[in-house]
């Protein structure tokens, strides 16, 4: 018998037109951006459904769009496919779509909440004060060592863990420039810079982890109808009280996606279904194990796709 696993994606994954057709084939998708624009109180669908690019890319906007697009998906696929997880998982922000789909937080509070956790990530750090890059090929012992090289009393860390030999580090962005350095130097060719707005999950966001914690301590938890694996500790967690503890945590720390995904293999999953906008996710899971079975669930087609799994 199948196991599954639900894994909702992260940002980068937005794009204009997310969430449309699914709108326009189910009505519980149009319903879903529907309670998202009057949770918000402004027109988030629009924003999904046409844009522009340029204001779908600022993290306040990114962070709920994803998540209404993953959440519309995810009511869709409940109402269409008798396909239930052993656990839900999300990259960064979509550790916030996995716990509306676990039944911890409410898609509205959901909503509120990561539009501000959006701010506070872009407030913490001066445009132009940080950056990011993707270190291809590395090992996680050596590029510890190249950050330890690289950061001469500024802040430079491993970021993202996404799958074996696909890291994000974060930090000052001369830190990280210097770290891209020596990496070349050290025979690592593909290294470069990610096109964002902040260095998240270092330590310059401990000051949006403090207003976030604020903010957490004004919404409800309910307990977990299924475990979540955390990108804190990869593992999995079905405590509702400890749920703020790893958000707030997370928010400065790695995202540990390759050892998430590896506890949910070890556990008996053998089917991921990625849930919202792009296919990022599933394709970091087929480099972490390639016997996995993967779907993608952001348009009618998906949907149907999914109809016809067995439980």
């Amino acid at each position: 018998m199948s196991t599954y696993a639900f894994i909702f994606p992260g940002q980068g994954s937005q794009h204009a037109g997310m969430g449309r057709e699914l709108s326009e084939n189910f009505k519980t998708a149009l319903r879903s951006f529907e309670e998202a624009d009057d949770a918000l109180g402004f027109s988030l669908s629009r924003l999904c459904f046409e844009g522009p690019e340029e204001d779908l890319k600022l993290t306040a906007n990114t962070q709920p769009a994803i998540l209404a697009a993953s959440v519309a998906a995810l009511r869709v696929l409940r109402e269409e496919s008798p396909v239930a997880p052993a656990f839900v998982a999300g990259h960064s922000l979509g550790e916030y779509s996995a716990l509306v789909a676990a039944g911890a937080l409410s898609f509205a509070d959901a909503l509120r909440t990561v539009r501000a956790r959006g701010s506070f990530m872009q407030d913490a750090v001066p445009v132009g004060v940080g950056a990011m890059a993707a270190i291809l090929g590395v090992d996680p012992e050596l590029l510890q060592e190249i950050c330890a090289e690289a950061a001469r009393g500024e802040v430079v860390s491993p970021a993202n863990f996404n799958s074996p030999g696909q890291i994000v580090i974060a930090g000052h962005a001369a830190a990280v420039n210097r770290a891209i350095e020596i990496a070349k130097a050290r025979g690592f060719r593909k290294a470069m810079l990610l096109p964002v707005s902040a260095p998240f999950h270092c330590a310059l966001m401990q000051k949006a982890a403090e207003r976030l914690s604020d903010t957490l301590d004004g919404v409800q938890l309910h307990p977990l109808t299924v475990p979540v694996v955390s990108n804190v500790e990869a593992k999995p967690n079905a405590d509702a009280g400890r749920v703020k503890q790893l958000l707030v945590e997370q928010v400065c720390s790695p995202v540990l996606w390759d050892a998430s995904v590896q506890q949910m293999v070890a556990a008996g999953v053998d089917n991921f279904v990625e849930i919202g906008p792009g296919k990022v996710l599933a394709g970091l899971v087929k480099r972490i194990e390639k016997q996995a079975a993967t779907f993608n669930v952001q348009d009618a087609a998906g949907v149907k796709a999914m109809a016809g799994e067995a439980i």
